[in-house]
C-alpha cells in the first residue's frame, strides 16, 4: 500500500471532544464518539452561546457586571468497535451516525447585547438571561409528563421517535446496549461491553411442554460476526428462528437431538434470508464492502433426563455440576483456527490460542458460509448441574471448564439472574473488549452415584 492511500492516524494524546486519552490507530472517541480520522480545525472565535452582559441601562438595578451564562453540552455518538473475522474476509462494520445539529448551534447568532431579536423569532432580548430548558413551563422544553422519556445526558430535553434529545441532541443509548430475562428456572444477561459501539450478540430462552407433559427448557445464544454486515440483526434473526422452530417441534415429539438440528438449520435460513436485503449496509458508508450478515449460534435444551447442546462457530456451552467437587466440563469443540490446528495436531492448545489467528471461525450462520455443518451432542447427567451458554465476550475471561465454574456463583441455580448478571460483570471487569451474553439452564436430578455424564472434556 502506498502511503498516500493508508488512512491518516490521529496525533492527538486526548479526545477534543470530551477530553479521555485516544489509543494510537484510534479513528473515534471510545467515551463520546469524536471523530479522529482528522486533525480538528482551530475553534471559532466565538462563544457556544451568545454572552448577554448588563449593563447600567439594561440592568434592573442599574448597576454594571457581567451577566451570567451557560455553555450547552455537546453531542456525542457511540464509537464502533472490533471482532474477531471469519476464515475469508476482514472488513469493518460501518460508523454509527453523527449526533444532530446542536440546538446551540443556532444560539450562537444570538443578537448582540442592547439590541431586540427580531419580532416572532421566540429569541430572548438582550435584558433577558436565556431560559433554563429544565425550568420551562412552555415550548418544546417544558416539564415533560409523566412517561415521558428523558434524555441521559442532559436529563431535560424529550428523546423523539429517532432516538435523539431534542435540547442537546445527544443520541441515546439502545435497548440492546444491555438485556435481561428470567423465565423460570432459566435466566439470559446480554450487554454491550466496553468497547463495541453496539450489541451484536442476541438470545432467546424459553419453556414449553414435551406430548407427555413433563417440561422443557431452551436457551439460544447467538454472535454477530462484527466482519459482515449487519451482524446484530444477523444474531437476532438467528436466535428468534431456533427458539421458534424448538417450540413447535418438542411439543409434537420430535426428539430433542433431532429438534437441535432442525432449529440450527432454520436458523441459518432465517440469516441467509438477510443477505437479499442490499443498500442498508452502505446507508452512512457508501464506499464500504458489503458481504452476507453471518453469526454463530449456540443452544441448549434440557428435556427429563437428557441434556442436548447444538452449535456453529465459537460460541460455547459449559456444564457445571453443583457439586463443585466434581469436574466441569465444556460441552462444544470450536469452529475455529485454532480449533483445527489442535485437532490435527500441527499444534498445542497452548500454541493455537496465543495465534494472532486463533479466533478466526471457519463455521457460521450466513449465506457465504462454506458448508452448513450443525454439531448437536446429547448428554444424561446423573446429578443436578448448571449448563452455561455464552459468547466468546464471556469465555475469553473464563476459557477453561475449571475457569468458568470458579466465577460462577454458588447459588447460581437457586438465583440464575443474578448468576449470569455477576458473569457479565466478571467480563466487563477483565476488560469488556467484546459483546457479552450468557444464558444458565438449570438441570435437576435425583443423585444415582458417584460421577458424572458429562465429566469428559
Amino acid at each position: 500500500m502506498k502511503m498516500s492511500q493508508k488512512p491518516q492516524e490521529t496525533a492527538l494524546s486526548k479526545c477534543p471532544g470530551c477530553e479521555e486519552p485516544a489509543e494510537s490507530g484510534d479513528r473515534f472517541c471510545g467515551a463520546c464518539g469524536y471523530d479522529l480520522s482528522a486533525v480538528p480545525a482551530p475553534p471559532r472565535d466565538r462563544p457556544t452561546v451568545a454572552l448577554t452582559v448588563p449593563t447600567a441601562e439594561n440592568r434592573p438595578d442599574g448597576a454594571g457586571g457581567s451577566g451570567d451564562f451557560e455553555l450547552a453540552a455537546p453531542a456525542t455518538a457511540d464509537a464502533p468497535g472490533s471482532d474477531r473475522p471469519r476464515a475469508q474476509t476482514q472488513t469493518q462494520s460501518p460508523a454509527q451516525p453523527q449526533p444532530r445539529p446542536q440546538a446551540q448551534e443556532a444560539t450562537a447568532h444570538a443578537p448582540a447585547a442592547g439590541t431586540s431579536a427580531p419580532a416572532g423569532t421566540g429569541a430572548p432580548s438582550a435584558a433577558q438571561p436565556v431560559p433554563d430548558p429544565r425550568t420551562r413551563t412552555d415550548g418544546p422544553f417544558a416539564t415533560p409528563s409523566a412517561g415521558t422519556k428523558l434524555c441521559v445526558a442532559c436529563r431535560a430535553g424529550r428523546v423523539d421517535t429517532d432516538g435523539y434529545c431534542e435540547n442537546c441532541g445527544h443520541a441515546q443509548p439502545r435497548e440492546r446496549d444491555h438485556m435481561e430475562q428470567e423465565l423460570g428456572s432459566v435466566a439470559a444477561v446480554s450487554d454491550r461491553g466496553l468497547r463495541h459501539h453496539r450489541n451484536e450478540d442476541s438470545f432467546a430462552v424459553s419453556t414449553t411442554a414435551l406430548p407427555g407433559g413433563s417440561p422443557a427448557v431452551v436457551a439460544i445464544v447467538c454472535d454477530g460476526v462484527s466482519s459482515a454486515s449487519r451482524p446484530d440483526e444477523a444474531s437476532a434473526a438467528a436466535a428468534n428462528a431456533a427458539n421458534e422452530a424448538l417450540l413447535e417441534s418438542l411439543p409434537r415429539g420430535t426428539h430433542p437431538q433431532q429438534a437441535m438440528h432442525d432449529a440450527i438449520v432454520a436458523a441459518s435460513k432465517s440469516v441467509d434470508s438477510l443477505a437479499g436485503e442490499t443498500g442498508r449496509a452502505t446507508e452512512h458508508d457508501p464506499g464500504r464492502h458489503q458481504n452476507a450478515p453471518a453469526c454463530t449460534l449456540v443452544g441448549a435444551i434440557t428435556a427429563g433426563d437428557l441434556l442436548v447442546v447444538g452449535w456453529v462457530g465459537d460460541s460455547r456451552a459449559y456444564w457445571v455440576p453443583d457439586d463443585r467437587s466434581v469436574q466441569p466440563a465444556r460441552l462444544t469443540e470450536d469452529d475455529s483456527w485454532a480449533a483445527q490446528m489442535v485437532a490435527a495436531g500441527l499444534m498445542s492448545e497452548a500454541q493455537a490460542y496465543a495465534d494472532d489467528r486463533a479466533h478466526a471461525i471457519t463455521g457460521w450462520l450466513g449465506a457465504d458460509a462454506y458448508e452448513l455443518e450443525p454439531h448437536t451432542a446429547s448428554f444424561k447427567p446423573d446429578r443436578p448441574g448448571l449448563v452455561v451458554v455464552c459468547t466468546d465476550g464471556l469465555w475469553n475471561y473464563a476459557e477453561s471448564a475449571a475457569e468458568m465454574a470458579a466465577v460462577l456463583p454458588a447459588d447460581a441455580r437457586s438465583r440464575p439472574l443474578h448468576a449470569a448478571r455477576a458473569l457479565v460483570g466478571h467480563a466487563l471487569d477483565g476488560g469488556g473488549h467484546d459483546n457479552v451474553t450468557v444464558a444458565l439452564v438449570p438441570f435437576a436430578v435425583t443423585p444415582q452415584g458417584a460421577g458424572s455424564g458429562c465429566d469428559t472434556p
